[in-house]
């Protein structure tokens, strides 16, 4: 992992090429050339409008409930969004936040390669948000995530249009304030808006720890409806998957059990 300077950035774009970004939003379309990055689950990018996660747009994800379970389901699911924006470009990936706690082995386990992170510690959310909106702009990065528990309306509109000036995904984790309160009860300008949670893992044919088991919920995107799915959490590329059909898992177990008796 590597410090990031904020100071080595390029100065702001000019006013006219903002100008165009925000009418770009405003008309709920991105920029020609900004690209997608699909999951590779066919029960997901079929069921997202663009056929994947926009690359020039701004994403966020929270987890379920407020539990360290939940939030850790949801800094993975993260981590290998990232993760296969770090591979698909050969850039790094920017992260932000208030407190570093990012486990190294945990990263390697959904994909990401500490030695491909950019990390940021800021002292609040405010600088967070500002961090990522200058690596955004600055279009040398294949990711940018930053952890807040707020950010309104005027800043997460900021940063979709310098996700789509960068042309690279901008990933906002939502912490929870107070249990009562969903972190994505507040409006936003994002293009998706993911709810990440545990699920009871399938029970194996022998002894061991298996793959866990997610539900990921899309709360809202722009272009089509959310959709809630049970997949499989990210592997070592930071894949997703579907988990096995039951009538698969039964053949599965079935192998197993007469290879153990022979």
């Amino acid at each position: 992992m590597s410090h990031f300077a904020p100071d080595d950035l390029p100065d702001d774009p000019p006013a006219k090429r903002i100008a165009a970004l925000r009418t770009a939003l405003d008309q709920g379309v991105r920029p020609r050339g900004a690209g997608v990055l699909p999951f590779g689950v066919d029960a997901m990018d079929g069921r997202l409008a663009d056929g994947g996660l926009a690359m020039g747009g701004l994403h966020e994800v929270a987890a379920a409930a407020p539990t360290l379970n939940d939030d850790a389901a949801a800094t993975l699911f993260t981590v290998g969004i990232a993760a296969r924006a770090a591979v698909l470009k050969g850039r790094r990936v920017l992260w932000a936040l208030t407190r570093f706690d990012l486990y190294a082995p945990g990263l390697e386990q959904a994909g990401l390669d500490p030695a491909m992170l950019l990390f940021v510690e800021a002292r609040e959310d405010s600088q967070v948000l500002a961090v990522m909106e200058d690596g955004l702009r600055h279009g040398g990065l294949a990711a940018v995530v930053g952890e807040v528990k707020r950010a309104d309306m005027v800043a997460t509109r900021r940063l979709q249009l310098a996700a789509m000036n960068g042309d690279a995904p901008a990933l906002l984790a939502r912490h929870w304030r107070r249990p009562a309160l969903c972190p994505l009860a507040e409006h936003s300008a994002a293009m998706t808006r993911w709810r990440i949670g545990c699920a009871p893992s399938v029970r194996l044919p022998a002894p061991g720890v298996g793959r866990a088991h997610w539900t990921v919920e899309l709360t809202r995107q722009r272009g089509g409806p959310g959709f809630t799915l049970e997949l499989e959490a990210c592997d070592a590329t930071g894949c997703l998957a579907l988990p096995a059909a039951s009538r698969d898992r039964a053949v599965a177990a079935a192998g197993a059990t007469t290879a153990r008796a022979a």
